[in-house]
């Protein structure tokens, strides 16, 4: 892996390919790895960037009071450092709210936007009192003796996970810190960035899994309504980590947006 230097934090990413560059964004106990099959995919054509935000992977723990707006000046430092903005952007679940805030604070850095599976914050795509209760959720969870993030969380996939990515799963789960997971959930659950939505002036594509329970169709319909101009694309059978459940077709959607002239 490769890192940056940014405000002081060191950031871990993973970039292969050649040709224009996307950013790849993960999710809540994620880190980089959760795009692997993006990035064997996708490389041929593009250069596929995915970073680890700071508390994840190979990157530094969060420090004291980090919000969402930081995790956002984060993201746009690493996009100035490697010289490719303005960049297209990928993210899945909790990444599409950094990279919605991202769009609030530095407009200018993305060229256009893939929103996967995801939220304007938990708070703006499913209400205050189903935030809250995802959030103690998964502080009650954390808070027992041994416990570590489960990958195979319920809702997460439409069936079984995928077998083999079970042990990539396992893996990364292995690796959550739980305070820089609380952190990062926290600022999810206090998100609402419904008001960013009609605002937005860039190419976006949705990409959701028929059968998320996470982010049901519903909130998908709704970035739909708010974003001028996205275009949703739905994938049958597929729950809410649709790169790793149905990466093909996953891949196809990305690979079709991204080529088109902006």
């Amino acid at each position: 892996m490769d890192t940056v230097e940014v405000d002081g934090l060191r950031l871990a990413y993973r970039r292969r390919g050649h040709g224009r560059s996307v950013m790849f964004v993960h999710g809540g106990a994620e880190d980089s790895r959760s795009w692997t099959p993006q990035l064997e995919a996708l490389a041929d054509e593009f250069t596929v960037i995915a970073w680890d935000e700071p508390g994840a992977g190979g990157s530094d723990d969060v420090p004291d009071g980090f919000g969402l707006s930081d995790y956002a000046d984060c993201l746009a430092g690493m996009i100035r450092a490697l010289g490719v903005s303005p960049v297209a952007v990928v993210g899945l679940s909790w990444g599409t709210t950094v990279v919605l805030e991202l769009y609030r604070r530095h407009p200018t850095s993305i060229r256009r936007m893939v929103l996967a599976d995801g939220y304007a914050g938990w708070r703006g795509s499913l209400g205050a009192e189903e935030a809250e209760a995802r959030l103690a959720g998964v502080r009650a969870a954390l808070a027992e003796p041994g416990e570590r993030f489960d990958p195979t969380l319920p809702g997460l996939f439409a069936g079984d996970p995928p077998a083999r990515f079970v042990p990539l799963l396992e893996a990364m789960a292995a690796n959550v810190r739980p305070r820089s997971m609380v952190t990062a959930l926290t600022a999810m659950a206090q998100a609402d960035l419904t008001d960013v939505l009609p605002t937005i002036r860039v190419p976006t594509q949705l990409v959701w899994g028929e059968l998320d329970v996470r982010s049901p169709l519903a909130v998908a319909r709704e970035l739909e309504r708010r974003i001028p101009g996205a275009t949703l694309a739905v994938i049958p059978g597929c729950g809410h980590v649709s790169n790793l459940e149905a990466p093909h077709m996953f891949n196809e959607v990305v690979r079709d947006f991204l080529g088109r002239p902006d």
